[in-house]
């Protein structure tokens, strides 16, 4: 493919998956210097969030602000201030349960706060919510693509608008019949602060569309990948594991699957 390619630098991590609970545990699972925690963690807090929000948002919500928060501290980085792009492969499944199985047997028994947050772009209603940000913000899925497809949405809105964007991507657990079609287990979100100002310690990225037909997909290899292969956000794993690579950047490279003919390959470049 002809389109040139674009470069980007990461500005700060996150990480939390319902075994892997924080950027620094899955890091040193993936390196293989920790086994992962034997016991599940209950989900995140939502401590960006007034108690009464709190208490009424979502899996969903809770875990794209975790992650969301912490990708703006590790860059440094004002959440009032960052434009940002949330991916989501399904949404929140739970909800969307509910909502159908409601609607068959007792449709006038909808609850008002849970349609409020079945829509696609609930999580990052509430980020501009309790992160005070009037930035701007997208909302997208691509099925089995989201994670490649919204890492590249970020990439592309950092180019065009010479300024840094935050990126969260997060899928929960199914439920009831929708498990059968749509699956995915546990918890696992992340996110990612990319800019054009490098940071010691953390590599650039840069991203190449290319024909699926000329490359495969990286599998996931490392430990942590059991932890997290049913969930439906883990394709992002391999990209991870790059980040978390000891080999240091330029060393490493990932191809993602964005579409039944397009793959996008990632260079990890020393900063």
């Amino acid at each position: 493919m002809s389109a040139p390619p674009l470069t980007v630098a990461v500005q700060g991590i996150a990480f939390w998956a319902s075994r892997l609970p924080g950027w620094e545990i899955a890091r040193a699972v993936i390196r293989g210097s920790e086994a992962p925690p034997p016991t599940a963690a209950g989900r995140p807090a939502a401590a960006l969030l007034a108690p009464t929000e709190r208490r009424r948002a979502p899996d969903t919500v809770a875990l794209a602000l975790e992650v969301a928060q912490r990708a703006c501290e590790a860059a440094g980085e004002s959440p009032q201030n960052l434009p940002s792009v949330f991916a989501s492969t399904h949404g929140d499944l739970a909800i969307s349960d509910y909502m159908c199985s409601t609607l068959v047997a007792t449709p006038t028994l909808i609850s008002p706060i849970k349609f409020h947050n079945s829509v696609h772009n609930a999580a990052a209603g509430y980020w501009s919510i309790g992160a005070g940000s009037y930035a701007a913000y997208t909302a997208l899925s691509a099925f089995r693509y989201s994670f490649a497809a919204g890492l590249l949405e970020a990439a592309a809105q950092v180019a065009c608008d010479q300024r840094s964007v935050l990126y969260v991507a997060f899928d929960i657990e199914a439920k009831g019949a929708l498990a059968g079609v749509a699956p995915s287990s546990g918890l696992l979100g992340v996110a990612l602060v990319l800019g054009l100002q490098s940071r010691p310690g953390m590599p650039r990225l840069r991203l190449q569309l290319d024909a699926a037909e000329n490359a495969q997909a990286t599998p996931a290899r490392s430990p942590a990948a059991d932890v997290v292969a049913k969930n439906a956000l883990a394709p992002c794993l391999p990209f991870f594991e790059s980040l978390a690579s000891e080999r240091g950047a330029g060393a490493d490279s990932v191809v993602l699957e964005l579409s039944q003919r397009t793959v996008l390959r990632i260079a990890f470049e020393a900063a």
